[in-house]
């Protein structure tokens, strides 16, 4: 795959991503939405920490700065992730299938494959419930003329998700394993609906214009 997404310019992402290679995808597309959301975390945490307004919320905003910290570059690997998943998916659909034999091993290989194609939007869709979390934890306990910034966070967060579960989904089939896909589905299920909770709650938070009490020691 060369370099990762997190050593080239957007710039570059973006054209390598309208182009007629199979990767980056969506997948890659929906970690790096996740990342933006991150980004944005941290930079409201940012834009509020150290400020008198806001001192009561310290607690809060270091939590969140460093959630985000760390889910920014994990969404950039998850990026990188999906893209090697795909084409270890790719890979074993090529594989030769003459014999009894290689039909055997085809099959295998591919369940194999799918079973990383899969654990791989999952993990983003788990990701993206946590900085979700920390957005609505932010919202109303932070800078007030950043607010906004937590709403954008709060779309992307749940385009990433909503993107990864799409992956989800799509793969499981393959994977020939009924507990895990049954598992999955219920996880994803579950986890979809509360990032859109939480999501809506940025929303409404943020649309008050209030400033919220500080959370539970």
């Amino acid at each position: 795959m060369g370099n990762t997404f997190a050593s080239i310019t957007l710039d570059a992402f973006l054209t390598r991503l309208a182009s007629a290679e199979p990767t980056p995808g969506g997948g890659s597309a929906s970690a790096l939405s996740g990342s933006m959301a991150a980004s944005l975390l941290s930079m409201v945490a940012s834009l509020s920490a150290g400020r008198p307004k806001y001192a009561p919320y310290a607690a809060t905003l270091e939590r969140a700065a460093a959630v985000g910290a760390d889910s920014r570059i994990r969404f950039l690997d998850f990026a990188d992730d999906d893209a090697r998943a795909y084409d270890g998916f790719a890979s074993a659909m090529k594989m030769p299938r003459e014999s009894a034999a290689e039909v055997a091993e085809r099959k295998a290989a591919i369940q194999a494959a799918a079973r990383t194609a899969t654990d791989v939007p999952l993990e983003i869709v788990r990701a993206c419930r946590t900085v979700v979390a920390e957005l609505e934890s932010l919202a109303g306990r932070s800078n007030l003329n950043a607010s906004s910034d937590l709403v954008v966070g709060a779309l992307l967060i749940d385009a990433a998700a909503r993107g990864a579960a799409a992956n989800v989904f799509i793969n499981l089939p393959s994977v020939g394993d009924p507990a895990f896909e049954d598992d999955a589905m219920r996880e994803v299920t579950s986890a979809l609906a509360l990032i859109e909770d939480l999501a809506a709650q940025v929303r409404q938070v943020v649309g008050s214009g209030e400033l919220r009490d500080p959370e539970d020691a």
